[in-house]
């Protein structure tokens, strides 16, 4: 089996795993207050370029959306997001558990718009109406695709207009650097985002996130929010030995750069194929729509997430991960190309 369901499904990858099983036999005081843990935020603050940023760890990224934006807000604020984000599909109501809505505007290619967030303001006007104080994003977004840095501005100077808080919510945020069309460094994080996090989990390691946040109003407490919504990992070390070694070095970004190259070598073959797309990806997901035999026969070979069904075909979802090879975009091409030669009886 071909496997291209998501990018959270190996362990680690392998040099973060040797840096895991080097210190097998060492102890730690647990909950994120050992010397690793402040070895890897170090790490972090230095490569992202972070002079007085707070960097916590957190389980994961429901767990890091729900700790930020639960801490952040107060009872009668409400978080803005586009329809397709995170939080309001994929977190089975995690937010509105905190108390907080969820405030949508329409997507636009998987991105919220200045245009979306200037009418939802515009429409809460008055304490009869939940107030509007952060702006989320995700970036790469659900979809695939990334915003640019003129975009981020636009929103940022919007948030800014408006006293709102700007949220990164980063689960990918190595395939964002991976990819070719991403204009934004590193070190540009800090000066356009009140808060926003590292992810982890899919990008090479066991587990976790590391939530940066730059905005001094939200420091305070922080650490009492990460226990209180049930986020703070008594054994931390775990994470602290892997964010160490993804910022050792360029592990991290290497990681996400070979994702994103073979999901778009992908696409790329896919579409000389004949294939559309249901966006155009540039990162390591991407989004083919077939017939829906062609993808019930896909299926019997290849692991995926069906993402938009319609009448007599399907969108499904392609994912790579540092599992990935050159072989496995080979034997999914072969695959394809003998499904719809089958299928529709024809020579490719």
């Amino acid at each position: 089996m071909i496997y291209l369901k998501n990018d959270y499904c190996g362990v680690a990858h392998e040099k973060i795993l040797e840096a895991i099983m080097e210190n097998q036999n060492s102890i730690y005081p647990g909950y994120g207050t050992d010397e690793i843990c402040k070895k890897a935020k170090n790490n972090i603050a230095k490569t992202f370029d972070l002079d007085n940023s707070l960097i916590e760890f957190a389980i994961g990224g429901t767990s890091a959306n729900k700790i930020i934006i639960g801490h952040a807000l107060k009872p009668y604020e409400a978080v803005i997001s586009c329809d397709s984000g995170h939080i309001n599909v994929h977190e089975t109501g995690a937010i509105e558990q905190t108390g907080h809505k969820v405030l949508t505007s329409k997507n636009i290619n998987g991105k919220i718009t200045p245009s979306g967030v200037l009418n939802i303001l515009k429409n809460h006007k008055d304490n009869h109406m939940v107030k509007p104080k952060m702006v989320y994003i995700s970036n790469p977004t659900e979809y695939g695709t990334i915003y640019s840095k003129n975009e981020l501005l636009e929103l940022k100077k919007i948030c800014d207009e408006y006293d709102l808080y700007f949220f990164m919510d980063g689960a990918r945020l190595g395939a964002l650097f991976g990819s070719p069309l991403n204009d934004i460094l590193p070190q540009d994080l800090k000066n356009i985002f009140d808060v926003f996090y590292i992810g982890g989990t899919k990008n090479g390691l066991p587990l976790g996130e590391a939530i940066v946040i730059n905005n001094d109003k939200l420091k305070e407490g922080f650490n009492y929010s990460i226990k209180h919504f049930g986020g703070l990992l008594a054994k931390g070390f775990i994470e602290g030995i892997s964010f160490e070694r993804a910022f050792r070095d360029d592990l991290y970004f290497e990681i996400g750069k070979k994702e994103v190259e073979l999901a778009q070598k992908l696409q790329k073959e896919l579409k000389e194929l004949g294939v559309r797309m249901l966006f155009e990806s540039a990162t390591n997901q991407i989004f083919p729509i077939f017939k829906k035999n062609e993808a019930m026969a896909l299926s019997e070979m290849i692991s995926f997430e069906v993402w938009e069904e319609y009448d007599d075909e399907v969108a499904i979802r392609f994912v790579t991960s540092y599992l990935s090879c050159e072989n496995i975009v080979n034997n999914t091409m072969l695959f394809v190309k003998n499904v719809k030669s089958r299928l529709n009886n024809k020579k490719i």
